[in-house]
């Protein structure tokens, strides 16, 4: 019976493939990339799904597998592999991602809220005390940074309920695209808004005049590279998988397929609705609204294909843009309680205690209260320093958008640097190897060394770009965060060391 239940309890093929799918398919990926980069934004998921998901994932994997009864998840990863500080810098990296991605869901978070009242992006209009938009999104970001901080410190059991209401909404939404899209072009008689004249044309040049240049094309692999973010969670799967040897490579290359395919049927489904040119082209469209703009027309050409009336044809727009805007809001709010402390317990959880300087590791009521604090007083810090900068609503949110897909991508860059050695360790029998895809240290080495150069070389394109084009602030913005919290990190780790160190040996003199 025993037996029984376990197997009951264990993830069959398709709940697994099922997982991966909902924990890395992301619907604003498809609108953003087809903004960036047209039909030509297809191949780069391909690739990125050949040469980065699959072999990361299965990287991750044998991580998961290994150290299936650690609860540090990937910091146990590092430590184990590599040593405590190595892990302790790499993880704080990580929970620096979240911190950007705080800094741009804040201020972002507004769009869809706008999208959700009014049927389309309003706050390029908005103004409190005359400030400029952009600077009155920055502090309304930081009046809700304020809010869900006050909240998270009293518990969010209640609230974090939205995230899977918000999270149905969301999937309905790719629903909504693609049958949209199949409707528009049927009762178009197959005419596609934006034409494909040839294959080079359509899926090797961007219609975005600043996607031109070879350097920016290179630089679209880190958003397709954080289009397959969400990895890290994979590898703790591993022991829960109903006959895991078989069933999680198969579940991971089914996955990979399914959601490269999904990625780039979305993108060309963009595309047989939105003529670039005459949609997106405008200066008041960007990556924080181009999915809220993108859907509006979704809802306005399914008028004008259906023969409705103009006046109608607007309404079916705006509704569309309000059902996305609500779907996203809830989506992003749900998010939103849970990252703010998540993360932060996991950091301060897994490290030693000693490393937090003051009270800023106490945990009050299962959530680290003073650290939320603080955290709260950083991200509005970089709010302002980024509302304030002196840039206009599209440039500001892309820069901010920059900003979340480089600080997301560079954990990665630690998980693969560690690998080699844990590779070294597993086959020398130091750490569990019952599940192995990379068979020998140089193929494992090989792989890790070819996925960070890809996901190195992407960073540094995306970085660099903005600075070729004179847009310095750009460039700096995008290493500022990442760069500060690893020094951050450094010095904690240092001044722990230090101190320990100095007591262990305290206390042998003593002894």
């Amino acid at each position: 019976m025993g037996n029984n239940t376990n197997s009951a309890k264990k993830l069959t093929l398709m709940s697994l493939i099922l997982m991966i799918f909902t924990s890395v398919f992301g619907f604003a990926n498809m609108p953003r990339s087809y903004y960036l980069m047209g039909y030509g934004a297809i191949p780069w998921y391909i690739l990125s799904a050949l040469v980065f998901f699959i072999p990361y994932a299965f990287m991750m994997a044998e991580y998961g597998s290994a150290f299936k009864n650690e609860s540090g998840g990937m910091y146990s990863w590092m430590e184990k592999s590599v040593g405590s500080k190595f892990a302790f810098i790499g993880t704080f990296m990580w929970y620096a991602s979240y911190i950007i991605w705080m800094v741009n869901v804040s201020s972002g978070i507004w769009i869809p809220f706008s999208n959700a009242i009014f049927g389309s992006d309003m706050t390029a209009t908005w103004s409190i005390f005359g400030l400029s938009s952009t600077q009155t999104i920055g502090l309304l970001g930081s009046i809700w940074i304020l809010f869900v901080t006050v909240v998270g410190t009293k518990g969010v059991e209640k609230i974090t309920k939205i995230t899977s209401i918000g999270g149905t909404f969301v999937a309905l939404l790719n629903v909504v695209l693609l049958v949209g899209a199949v409707a528009v072009v049927v009762l178009n008689g197959g005419e596609l808004s934006q034409p494909v004249e040839s294959f080079s044309q359509a899926f090797l040049t961007s219609p975005n005049p600043q996607y031109q240049t070879p350097l920016m094309v290179l630089s679209f692999v880190t958003f397709a590279i954080f289009a397959f973010g969400g990895l890290e969670v994979l590898g703790g799967l591993v022991d829960q998988t109903e006959n895991a040897e078989k069933n999680f490579p198969k579940g991971l290359v089914i996955s990979a397929v399914v959601i490269s395919v999904g990625y780039a049927v979305g993108i060309f489904a963009c595309g047989t609705f939105t003529n670039w040119a005459d949609v997106l082209s405008g200066e008041n469209v960007h990556m924080g609204n181009v999915a809220y703009v993108l859907m509006n027309n979704l809802g306005y050409q399914l008028g004008q294909a259906m023969g409705t009336t103009n006046a109608v044809a607007l309404q079916m727009g705006a509704w569309t843009a309000r059902f996305v805007g609500f779907s996203m809001f809830l989506a992003f709010t749900g998010a939103f309680f849970t990252l703010t402390y998540s993360p932060l317990k996991t950091l301060i959880s897994g490290a030693p205690k000693a490393v937090w300087p003051g009270k800023l590791g106490e945990i009050k009521n299962g959530m680290p209260v003073n650290a939320m604090k603080f955290q709260a007083v950083i991200v509005i810090a970089l709010i302002l320093l980024v509302s304030f900068g002196g840039k206009g609503a599209s440039e500001f949110f892309n820069i901010l958008v920059l900003m979340t897909n480089v600080a997301m991508t560079i954990p990665y860059l630690f998980l693969l640097a560690a690998f080699p050695k844990f590779k070294k360790k597993q086959l020398s029998g130091e750490v569990d190897k019952a599940y192995m895809v990379y068979k020998t240290q140089g193929v494992a080495t090989g792989a890790a060394i070819i996925i960070g150069l890809l996901v190195g070389f992407a960073n540094i394109f995306s970085i660099a770009q903005p600075a070729i084009d004179g847009k310095v602030f750009d460039s700096i913005m995008m290493i500022l965060g990442p760069t500060i919290f690893g020094l951050i990190a450094f010095f904690l780790y240092t001044n722990y060391e230090r101190k320990h160190v100095k007591n262990n040996k305290e206390i042998k003199k003593a002894s």
